[in-house]
């Protein structure tokens, strides 16, 4: 018995059962994504969900997992998939009576990606003849819910328990207030969204529940420590999605308890920052060591302990910006990678109170793959916007593995995952 991940990205839904004790084979066309499966020995076939037969997964398949991509309930780029919703209702509405309608439908799209959406209804079908499968899990943007009401519709005349609604990641432990439409059902068991763990403010154990923890802040899960001021990770070159760690493990830590010691000599008015792609140092109580002579010092501004680093979501105007001991935005990378970063807030300077002109750091992938709640030595195939296009289209592996965990007759232990680097 196998379980069937639909377009299975680079393992979101895969790492999470990996910590449950279960592997999937997960369907999957991209590239890079099927390497960054592939370095993580993930199973993986690469090929078209719309294009691959149903019949290998006959009589096999116990879980169906699906994230399929949402042109049509996209708000962004040029919102042409929007015009498609209603064909994308009608494929799912033939696809569960076994008519496929797809060619047709697809002549009439705006967005030929529009009906992938309604590809999990074709393999549901067909796995619905042979009694499977035992139970489904899908996820996607908050504006899918109603096409995720189709499917529970649909599933629940076929003898499935069905549930559908809106979970934020960040109630389960995930450091984003990332917003999902998510569906589960079950031929077995009651379909029920999974108990928070966490909440915005912590909870105390009462007679009316077991309480939660408060939301896992950004500097929790990138290991900043305590202070409210944290040094970010400190990204070489200027390309899209920032570069490679120009720190060696720890030396971010060596950094802060430095600046916090009040030993870290700042050495000009430019907050820390690197321009040369790929140049690789260390620095140890503001010292150069071990740094190319041609390199620049990474630098601080001389009144650093005055600096927080709130991080920027993307590059809109109504971006949302959340300090460091929140939890972060939902994260977006489009068609450019660098779209999040760390923003330097200094506090209030001089008589006027006017305030300089911030500094930004781009986001890691391995920090933004943490606030993803991937490990931190999660092997990403590709170059950086290869990687945070990844990073950015996964579903949180902790937020699945709460959806998971229930079907799978496991329990999630706080200690499953690990968030500091």
């Amino acid at each position: 018995m196998i379980v069937l991940d639909l377009f299975a990205g680079p393992g979101g839904w895969s790492h999470a059962l990996a910590v449950l004790g279960v592997r999937d084979i997960g369907l999957e066309w991209d590239e890079w994504a099927c390497k960054t499966r592939a370095a993580q020995g993930q199973l993986t076939i690469r090929a078209d969900v719309a294009m691959y037969p149903v019949w290998p997964f006959l009589g096999k398949t116990t879980g169906l997992i699906a994230s399929p991509p949402c042109q049509a309930w996209s708000m962004a780029g040029k919102r042409l998939g929007l015009l498609d919703q209603p064909l994308v209702h009608q494929a799912v509405a033939d696809l569960a009576t076994g008519r496929d309608t797809r060619e047709q439908l697809l002549a009439d799209c705006r967005d030929e990606r529009s009906l992938l959406a309604a590809e999990p209804m074709r393999y549901l079908h067909a796995l619905n003849q042979h009694g499977q499968p035992e139970w489904v899990a899908m996820e996607e943007v908050p504006d899918v819910l109603p096409l995720w009401r189709q499917y529970a519709a649909i599933l629940r005349s076929w003898g499935f328990s069905v549930w559908t609604g809106i979970l934020n990641a960040a109630d389960y432990g995930v450091p984003q207030t990332r917003r999902r439409a998510i569906l589960l059902a079950s031929r077995t068991r009651t379909a029920e969204p999974p108990q928070p763990t966490h909440a915005k403010a912590a909870e105390l154990e009462s007679l009316f529940g077991p309480g939660r923890a408060q939301w896992v802040s950004m500097a929790e899960a990138l290991g900043w420590g305590a202070t409210d001021r944290p040094v970010p990770t400190v990204c070489a070159g200027g390309g899209p999605g920032g570069g490679p760690e120009p720190f060696p493990s720890g030396s971010r830590k060596t950094l802060t308890d430095a600046r916090d010691r009040g030993t870290w000599k700042p050495q000009s008015a430019v907050v820390l920052r690197s321009r040369r792609e790929g140049g690789g140092w260390s620095a140890r109580h503001g010292t150069r060591a071990n740094r190319p002579a041609h390199a620049p010092a990474p630098t601080f501004a001389g009144e650093a302990h005055r600096w927080s680093w709130p991080l920027r979501s993307n590059n809109q105007a109504n971006a949302t910006v959340r300090r460091s001991d929140e939890p972060a935005g939902t994260l977006f990378f489009g068609h450019r990678a660098n779209e999040c970063v760390w923003v330097a807030e200094p506090a209030p300077s001089g008589a006027s109170g006017e305030r300089p002109t911030p500094e930004s750091i781009r986001i890691t992938a391995q920090e933004a793959g943490l606030l993803q709640t991937f490990p931190a030595d999660y092997r990403w195939a590709g170059n950086k916007s290869q990687r945070f296009s990844q990073i950015g289209n996964a579903v949180p592996p902790r937020l699945a593995a709460h959806l998971l965990a229930p079907h799978l007759g496991k329990t999630l232990q706080p200690d499953d995952f690990t968030l500091a680097a």
